[in-house]
């Protein structure tokens, strides 16, 4: 019971801890009293004299922001009897009810208060008034609200809540198409201090800083915040949390592949007054997003799209660009991507469809690439839009649309600076969009959600369509997105082929490619011909960043071979780890290509591509069985060296939500061949439940090695 003088009201008590349960946000705190509007809570007052409603009533006012006004639904007038004096204009009214046990003769009430199902989100402070005098009974936060039917982004389905919004960790997927690695992240949305984050977020948007009243107010509106976060998310317009950099060296800061946790990056900004925290690449920015978002209650995945386009000249055609000799001559403004992450939000699109049409997940993506309304913001869009090829409503659909959609075309860059188009591919862009299952580590494809099947007439026929739309129109003139422009003879329509080629080739990769060992692999070329045929064979390797940009060549060689009628043949490529050993120290992959032309036809050029990612050595954690809250624990990280060569600068980083409030970090002593380090920690369980902790190891030779394990805290 909280004591409070003046003298009428004389405590107040706010179940905090029952109302925090009840209201889902209980592993953020039991003492903070934080609620879900739509739904009501429980207070009790203890007055210094009996309540008589008719002459005396209760007026409550909840305010949220520094310019509060009914208009703006951001001051709450109501009570009991609710004969409160209110603006015709008031908006997002709360109300109040005496609960049924009260001893009104007493002064003893106990009361529910339920805030409006359109409240903007924030922290409100709640005062009563009772007779001549106010007095202030809280402070308190309000949060979105996926469990009410009445809020934008209420989730139907139970498992999907506990998944989309209650989970604090979380797969995200990177490598390739044909690589595909699963990392373990730790968002740590309902560490405690994440709501003084998240609320410094909403407050330091620029928006804010235009119009704070308007921006307050705006805040009931998930559709508002989600722009609002996917640009505060990254710093280029403003204080955002993170700076971008997409290649070494990493001065001042980190690598992006060190993160594993969103809440090391956001209490490092928000301890160093806004500051922002180098360096992040689209995972990092996905995942600390997805934090935000579950703290604020809007349900939220991080998503991968694998051989994700960025089509920067705004035609849904990607060109890429190869040499005689098969590297890239040049950086295309356009470019493929390995792999590029956003996150989906969950809520309703009224302002689209007044039917639902495109009400459900839409994409929401932090990493800076293309302006939107001036800012460098994505979202959110429509899943449903995406799929249908509806690429003339808001917001930025025509840019995720090319993401997983436009098509591709390879051009050979001759000795004399003509260029030869090789291949049209309308397959290439788009594959293996993939999100963590609910209630389980297994990966979900969910490419069906944003296409139809790849070949199909049917994903032909939405392409058609989508470059029949108006891009320029169905956006607000403040939020226009970044539009494709609307010149016909600048787009156009693939049609793939239907013969086979007269040669066909693949890669074959003998074993999986481990970082640290020689990579092998095999060019396979057949054809169908009744004649031989002599072929010259350009192979090349290339160290690439994942977002398609050259790094370094690593290897060249030309061969002369002769391809045997109906006959494979076999060509082996090799790369010593000598070889590329420093070259991939702070890349993503090997490009492999190969430029083949017919020695007797010339014109007939062909071309084969592979993306090999390689695979981190093993490293391992274990942990007791029995881990007690509030108990001293241990765990013991295991990492041998497997190259022929001394393994310097060695740390290893320690994280985990629930269990160690900040990062541990260990500077390690020099690895020797063939031996192996073991590192015991302790940490003090600090919440009960399923936790991770998860192990980061950086030497000379490897770069950010990750790990994780799987406990459970019992009370």
């Amino acid at each position: 019971m909280t004591v409070i003088k003046p003298s009428v009201v004389r405590g107040v008590d706010l179940h905090s801890k029952t109302n925090n349960t009840e209201h889902h946000t209980s592993a953020i705190s039991v003492d903070q009293l934080i609620v879900r509007r739509g739904q009501p809570f429980r207070l009790t007052l203890q007055l210094a004299q009996p309540f008589n409603p008719d002459l005396h009533p209760l007026i409550f006012v909840a305010v949220t922001g520094k310019r509060p006004s009914e208009e703006r639904g951001t001051k709450l007038c109501f009570g009991i009897p609710d004969s409160v004096q209110r603006s015709p204009s008031a908006k997002a009214v709360w109300k109040a009810e005496l609960h049924g046990n009260c001893s009104p003769l007493t002064g003893a009430l106990t009361l529910t208060v339920t805030p409006a199902a359109d409240a903007p989100v924030g922290e409100y402070t709640l005062s009563v008034k009772h007779g001549n005098e106010e007095t202030q009974l809280a402070t308190l936060v309000v949060l979105f609200n996926p469990w009410c039917s009445d809020d934008w982004v209420f989730l139907p389905d139970e498992q999907e809540r506990q998944e989309y919004v209650m989970n604090q960790h979380g797969i995200i997927y990177t490598g390739s198409g044909n690589y595909i690695s699963p990392k373990s992240w730790d968002f740590g949305q309902f560490e405690e201090i994440m709501v003084k984050i998240c609320m410094k977020i909403l407050d330091v948007n620029r928006k804010h800083a235009m119009d704070p009243a308007d921006d307050v107010s705006a805040r009931c509106n998930p559709i508002y915040v989600g722009r609002v976060v996917s640009a505060m998310i990254n710093c280029q317009d403003d204080g955002g949390v993170l700076q971008g950099r997409w290649q070494s060296p990493y001065w001042g800061g980190v690598s992006p592949s060190h993160w594993s946790s969103s809440r090391a990056i956001l209490k490092q900004w928000y301890n160093t007054h806004c500051c922002p925290v180098k360096y992040g690449q689209c995972w990092v920015f996905a995942g600390v997003m997805c934090s935000v978002m579950r703290l604020l209650g809007i349900p939220c995945r991080v998503v991968t799209n694998f051989q994700s386009a960025h089509d920067t000249n705004q035609n849904l055609i990607i060109d890429v660009y190869h040499a005689d000799y098969g590297v890239r001559p040049k950086e295309s403004r356009d470019s493929v991507w390995n792999f590029h992450v956003w996150v989906e939000g969950w809520m309703r699109r009224p302002d689209l469809a007044v039917d639902g049409k495109y009400d459900g997940w839409q994409v929401l993506d932090p990493t800076p690439q293309e302006k939107s309304s001036g800012v460098y913001c994505c979202g959110p869009a429509p899943v449903k839009a995406i799929l249908n090829g509806d690429v003339d409503l808001k917001y930025d659909i025509p840019f995720v649309f090319a993401e997983v959609n436009a098509d591709c075309v390879d051009w050979l860059i001759k000795a004399d600076g003509s260029k030869v188009k090789i291949f049209c591919d309308t397959k290439r862009v788009g594959q293996n969009i993939s999100t963590k299952a609910v209630g389980s580590n297994k990966r979900m494809n969910i490419t069906n959600d944003y296409k139809p099947s790849e070949g199909s007439e049917e994903e032909r026929a939405v392409f058609k369509y989508a470059l029949t739309r108006d891009f320029s129109g169905g956006e607000e003139p403040l939020m226009n997105g970044c539009m494709l422009r609307n010149v016909a003879e600048d787009r156009a329509v693939i049609t793939p082929s239907v013969k086979p080629p007269p040669l066909s080739l693949r890669f074959e990769v003998e074993s999986n490619p481990m970082n640290g060992k020689d990579v092998s692999l095999k060019l396979v070329l057949h054809s169908e011909s009744s004649a031989a045929k002599p072929l010259s064979i350009n192979i090349s390797v290339q160290a690439m960043m994942y977002n398609g940009s050259p790094a370094e060549n690593i290897h060249k060689e030309l061969k002369e071979e002769t391809l045997q009628p109906q006959k494979d043949l076999y060509v082996p490529i090799l790369v010593p780890f000598s070889a590329y050993r420093k070259h991939m120290l702070h890349c993503d992959n090997m490009k492999v290509s190969a430029v083949i032309t017919d020695k007797q036809q010339t014109d007939n050029i062909y071309l084969a591509v592979n993306d090999v990612v390689l695979l981190d050595p093993p490293i391992h954690i274990t942990i007791p069985s029995q881990i007690k809250l509030q108990c001293e624990a241990s765990g013991e990280v295991v990492f041998m060296n497997p190259v022929n060569e001394m393994l310097k600068d060695c740390s290893l980083t320690l994280t985990g939500s629930g269990i160690m409030k900040e990062e541990i970090q260990h500077k390690l002593p020099d690895l020797q061949p063939n031996k192996r380090f073991r590192v015991k920690f302790f940490f003090v369980p600090y919440k009960t439940g399923e936790k991770i902790v998860m192990a980061t190891f950086s030497c000379s030779v490897f770069k950010d090695i990750k790990t994780s394990y799987t406990f459970n805290v019992a009370l």
